[in-house]
């Protein structure tokens, strides 16, 4: 069969024919496809897709923006794909009825549809992006008539450990919050960086030495939700994982009592007892933390060599509270030069 070639004005011949293939040769690769199409599916069968469950505000919209980018992105992937085998099958060597245009090069058409499609979902990825990551900012209060529940968090190796400053107690590897209340997390590490992750509440979050990070999350239905170490930490790394237990007011309540009536004190001395590398740390609750500690661990590096404090506020005047930093309320810091020339 012969098809005109519009560019060159002569007549365009099919493309040349192949040696016919053995018909068992022809099932047993299609056998083959659908079998290696198959085996992502079985594989991904015994995943716990966590992300796509949240059970929180910020979960929730998390996994909306990562479903709304995926679906975006597919709508070049898809096609592409799909006409990528389309062309493979109807250009084959063996179709006698495909068209042979060896001087073809240009349509603009396809020219347009390329390159409009892309740039439009560019330019959607850009904006969606630009607005969530304000709105998804892990720093930003969330919204609530609701008191939040202030967390510390220090990340020790390899453990966590949660301190609840306004109830005075603390706990390893096992974090309780109040559904419908949002939580309020200032994150630190001991030694090594780490990240805090609850994959069904949302964000994670690095906690570094001698810096403080913050995290705002939220539950909004009661479980046991895991959480976990998501930075390779050295060889404890796998067992950093902790329970995050969403409960009721009263249930919650009831766990601070009980954390409460614990024997054991968490006392600078147990804490750096605690902090000594360990795996496999059984959760803990104790009834009465050193004022103190999650401010000092924050501040451990940040002291000369005879213990003194490189940092400290300002003072408006001499005498006067301490110069609060401009539309935060927090104290101004500054190096504390003093210090600073005695340490050398």
């Amino acid at each position: 069969m012969r098809n005109p070639d519009p560019r060159s004005g002569r007549a365009a011949t099919a493309g040349p024919p192949s040696s016919s293939r053995p018909l068992f040769v022809t099932r047993f690769l299609r056998r083959a496809a659908l079998s290696a199409a198959g085996i992502p599916l079985v594989l991904l069968s015994g995943c716990n897709m966590a992300l796509l469950a949240p059970k929180g505000d910020i979960g929730v919209q998390e996994k909306n923006l990562i479903l709304i980018a995926l679906g975006l992105m597919l709508l070049v992937v898809i096609p592409v794909i799909v006409l990528t085998l389309w062309f493979a099958w109807r250009y084959r060597a063996s179709n006698p009825n495909a068209t042979y245009a060896p001087r073809w090069s240009h349509s603009t058409v396809i020219e347009v549809v390329v390159w409009t499609i892309p740039c439009v979902i560019v330019l959607t990825l850009a904006v969606l992006i630009w607005r969530t990551t304000h709105s998804l900012d892990p720093y930003r209060p969330i919204e609530s008539q609701t008191k939040p529940v202030r967390v510390d968090v220090v990340a020790l190796n390899w453990k966590w450990l949660f301190i609840y400053p306004d109830y005075g107690v603390a706990s390893v590897n096992q974090l309780a919050i109040p559904v419908d209340t949002p939580v309020e997390f200032n994150l630190t590490a001991e030694s090594l960086m780490n990240s805090f992750f609850i994959p069904q509440l949302g964000s994670q979050v690095y906690a570094m030495p001698a810096m403080q990070t913050k995290l705002h999350l939220i539950a909004n239905e009661p479980g046991i939700y895991a959480g976990r170490s998501a930075a390779f930490s050295g060889p404890g790394f796998s067992d950093m994982h902790f329970e995050t237990l969403a409960k009721s007011r009263a249930d919650f309540d009831a766990w601070i009592a009980q954390a409460k009536a614990s024997p054991t004190m968490l006392s600078r001395a147990a804490y750096e007892q605690l902090a000594l590398p360990g795996e496999k740390t059984p959760v803990t609750l104790y009834s009465n933390v050193a004022p103190g500690l999650f401010d000092g661990v924050v501040g451990k590096y940040m002291r000369d060599v005879h213990g003194n404090p490189i940092c400290g506020t300002v003072p408006a005047v001499p005498g006067t509270a301490p110069s609060a930093v401009p539309g935060t309320g927090a104290p101004a810091l500054t190096l504390n030069r003093s210090a600073i020339l005695a340490a050398e």
